[in-house]
């Protein structure tokens, strides 16, 4: 970014970047935690608001502007399923997964099993050990989507591997939701 103006706190990006250009980050599902996190605070350093109040309340709006757009995108490139989801349909693969919800029949499967175990789980730890598999199984998941999209930039495969990790997160959080009852 330039020494922000008046008119911007930022000239070289765009308020309509897509997140990956706005953070100077290569379009994918790898990234360096780290360098995210340092690039975001510098971004925030350049667009507060405080930095423009010389300049006066148009300015500061400008400012607020682009602070909320940094914000927003640094939470989707953060979680990796967001990003996932970002990188998709920045690729032509909408997730749409209110009214896209055909899934493999082994994945379906795989769910109604861990959904009985759930009803028939008997106490903390058997909760725990169904929690236990469901990280190993998103992990795995996780990894064939990074493949997905960073060696192969398969968007449509990506896609409907980020629905299937959206139902295992679901499924996750009913887990910790019923061990905190407990």
């Amino acid at each position: 970014m330039s020494e922000p103006t008046a008119q911007s706190p930022a000239q070289a990006p765009s308020l309509q970047d897509d997140d990956f250009k706005l953070f100077g980050l290569p379009a994918g599902f790898a990234l360096d935690r780290a360098a995210l996190d340092e690039r975001w605070k510098a971004l925030q350093r350049q667009a507060h608001p405080d930095r423009f109040a010389a300049q006066g309340s148009a300015a500061q709006r400008v400012a607020m502007q682009w602070s909320v757009r940094i914000n927003e995108a640094y939470q989707r490139l953060k979680d990796p399923l967001k990003r996932a989801a970002y990188w998709c349909e920045l690729n032509g693969a909408p997730i749409k997964a209110e009214s896209n919800t055909a899934m493999p029949a082994a994945f379906l499967m795989q769910q109604m099993e861990w959904r009985e175990a759930l009803d028939e789980a008997d106490g903390a730890a058997a909760i725990e050990d169904l929690l236990a598999q469901t990280q190993a199984f998103r992990h795995d998941m996780l990894d064939q989507l990074g493949r997905s999209i960073d060696q192969q930039g398969d968007a449509v495969g990506a896609a409907q591997q980020v629905r299937a990790l959206m139902f295992v997160e679901r499924f996750a959080d009913d887990l910790h939701g019923r061990l905190d009852r407990l």
